[in-house]
């Protein structure tokens, strides 16, 4: 969502390192570029003007005119104060301390994504070892209520039993009598979304408030909308007093200007935001992690929060005694593959690392796509265990099946086990020079062993 943001700002940055000191006039015409920068990913003017007159404040100071690296210097103020503008160093949890079951509603328009929302909030929930309770309280869109009943299906997770002919109070109102009876500690009201805020709507999440005293309630704005979405945020605030925000959409093409603005517009801050279709897609907000990531530093902590989440420990050291001893399989590759696919998409992933944002889009093209992983997956797929375990035995008729089974050729199939077989070879040799070379080997393995 931030690429264009995050190049403009790099050529700003690469200017002020490039002169080496810096005065009151070529501090003045880099903020200038940071705020059209600021303004052209639609982020509200007001928020843009109040942004830039701090960051001036900040940098045209002895301190940093005469510092050694005054460049590094204004990127670390700007640093900063981004964080500062969207809420840093304030607690963004929920608020959860209080005599189960609590009531969390979600609010917001019609198309936010709110049901699929209040599905990845619940899972998340599940994660902190809560046992929450969905409420489907949408009795206006068609098949909304059928929709958190699928979620719910999907994610193991139980939903209260409600008809379209009933009153969203009442569903509201004994939906929480239920989970009181029933030892659910926390209760996510799923409640009807309009294309527009209209008075209808909102007296009846005022009701619905009054009836279930939400500890919390998030409103779900859609990033793509911009700063339509921080204008309807205000709308819902002053007519709820909202808790915090959910953005979703954050990993498409919109300019991000909502993620920067809604703290600094309605005072409230962004407690998670969406960042996929999966399930699972759904993130604490941490504004000091997407700075890093706007200006070009990575997120190495949430990239080992994922990882930490989704590898299996002992999955690991099954597969470093197998390559101490030479034995990694197709088997082991899929394995691994699987794996690393819980992680996200490739682009997401690179976006973490300091430094290989840029380099993915140097070598634009170069590096492997999720059809290509995919591709791969589906030829090892194709295989049998024996032939997984040994490929030496894939003779011609097989390699001509496995092709078929796979959708694939089977010239991409003989390019997999060429590149497998090398990359064995290679481990092999690694072995001799200790964990380093090892590491080095690993780091080698996947272009080793992809088809293209």
């Amino acid at each position: 969502m931030f690429d264009a943001l995050s190049e403009k700002l790099d050529l700003v940055f690469k200017k002020l390192r490039g002169q080496g000191t810096l005065t009151e006039e070529n501090i003045k015409e880099a903020l200038r570029e940071v705020r059209l920068a600021l303004l052209e990913a639609d982020v509200n003017f007001k928020v843009v003007k109040d942004f830039v007159e701090r960051v001036r404040e900040r940098a045209v100071g002895t301190q940093v005119l005469q510092s050694l690296t005054p460049g590094q210097q204004v990127v670390k103020i700007v640093h900063d104060e981004l964080v500062a503008l969207m809420g840093g160093g304030e607690d963004n949890s929920l608020d959860l301390a209080a005599k189960p079951p609590v009531s969390i509603l979600m609010v917001g328009l019609q198309g936010a994504g709110k049901t699929t929302t209040c599905g990845k909030l619940a899972s998340w929930l599940k994660g902190q070892r809560r046992n929450p309770l969905l409420v489907p309280a949408d009795v206006y869109r068609p098949a909304a209520i059928e929709q958190l009943k699928t979620l719910g299906r999907q994610l193991s997770l139980p939903v209260y039993e409600s008809r379209a002919d009933q009153d969203p109070v009442d569903i509201c109102r004994e939906a929480l009598r239920h989970a009181d009876l029933n030892g659910y500690d926390t209760v996510i009201f799923d409640t009807a979304g309009r294309h527009q805020i209209d008075d209808f709507l909102m007296e009846e999440l005022a009701r619905i408030k009054a009836a279930v005293e939400p500890r919390e309630i998030l409103f779900v704005a859609d990033a793509m909308t911009g700063q339509e979405a921080v204008n309807v945020a205000s709308g819902f605030n002053d007519r709820l007093d909202i808790s915090g925000v959910v953005l979703t959409k954050l990993d498409g093409d919109a300019k991000g200007g909502a993620a920067l603005s809604i703290r600094a517009v309605t005072g409230k801050l962004v407690k998670f935001v969406g960042l996929g279709e999966k399930l699972d897609a759904l993130q604490v907000f941490h504004p000091d992690r997407l700075v890093s990531r706007i200006l070009g530093m990575g997120d190495v902590l949430t990239l080992v929060e994922k990882a930490q989440a989704t590898f299996d420990v002992k999955e690991a050291e099954r597969l470093q005694q197998k390559l101490k001893k030479s034995q990694f399989d197709l088997e082991d590759f899929r394995s691994q593959l699987q794996q690393f696919k819980k992680l996200g998409s490739i682009e997401s992933i690179m976006g973490m690392i300091p430094g290989m944002g840029k380099a993915m889009k140097q070598l634009q093209g170069a590096q492997p796509s999720e059809k290509e992983l995919k591709r791969v997956e589906a030829i090892i797929d194709s295989m049998t265990p024996s032939e997984r375990a040994d490929h030496a035995v894939i003779n011609g008729s097989r390699r001509l099946r496995i092709a078929k089974g796979s959708g694939t050729t089977v010239q991409e199939v003989n390019m997999l086990l060429k590149r497998f077989t090398e990359a064995q070879k290679m481990m092999k040799q690694l072995q001799k020079l200790g964990p380093k070379g090892l590491m080095r080997g690993m780091g080698g393995l996947g272009k080793g062993m992809l088809p293209f």
